[in-house]
């Protein structure tokens, strides 16, 4: 498992900022997961293992390049839950069993454009300090399904502390998603995370099962980030 190169994005179709960023993976084994899977897509395996992750974070100066910021609608709250995938030609990537937000329009130009799996939630994300709470609660597909993650943050990893797991779990430029029943790609420029120590102080969710997947057994490996700047590219057509 190698974190995938950069991608390059000349034209970008989306800018965001990523911030406040809490990253919870629990590895699940392989025949969990692969049912869940589009057509033209494998799990991207760890010792017959694959990783699930639950990321919430706040989603700022969200618009087309071409455009400024809009008060209010460019920043609210998401959550996703996705998994790490190959492509038909190999090339790594992540796919998402839900991404939750707190901006119906937001929502539903995603699902419209992309077809991702994006839920309307009430959310929020209270910061003070150190500390930062996320929750989330769906309107629908299931109603009520949703989260409650209290987090420390703590410091900067040297950078010598960080392996290859570290950075493949937090290093993705390119997702998978299914467009009028074709496998579509998108690249996702960003620059390297900072990463930082997190530590769990509650954490509450069924979102794993409301996507198809038992519960998580144990503790998350976490990791927890300032942010990045992102530039989202065009889709093109898997072949």
């Amino acid at each position: 498992m190698l974190a995938p190169p950069m991608a390059e994005v000349r034209t970008a179709m989306m800018i965001q900022q990523w911030r406040r960023m809490t990253f919870l993976h629990w590895r699940y084994p392989v025949d969990e997961v692969r049912p869940l899977l589009p057509d033209g897509l494998t799990p991207d395996t760890d010792d017959d293992r694959v990783w699930v992750g639950l990321l919430p974070f706040l989603m700022d100066e969200v618009r087309p390049p071409w455009l400024p910021p809009v008060p209010w609608l460019s920043t609210f709250p998401e959550t996703n839950l996705r998994t790490y995938v190959r492509g038909p030609d190999g090339g790594a990537g992540i796919f998402f069993f839900s991404l939750d937000a707190a901006r119906l329009p937001a929502v539903a130009v995603a699902r419209a454009g992309l077809n991702l799996p994006y839920r309307w939630s009430r959310m929020s994300l209270r910061a003070s300090g150190a500390l930062t709470e996320y929750r989330g609660s769906r309107f629908a597909e299931p109603r009520g399904a949703g989260y409650r993650l209290r987090v420390r943050h703590g410091e900067r990893f040297p950078v010598a502390e960080l392996g290859q797991i570290d950075h493949y779990l937090t290093t993705q430029y390119r997702l998978y998603t299914v467009v009028a029943g074709r496998l579509v790609s998108v690249d996702v420029f960003h620059p390297s995370w900072v990463l930082h120590r997190a530590e769990v102080l509650e954490l509450e969710q069924d979102l794993t099962t409301a996507a198809g997947l038992p519960a998580p057994h144990g503790g998350p490996l976490v990791h927890s980030s300032p942010g990045v700047r992102t530039r989202i590219g065009l889709p093109r057509l898997v072949r």
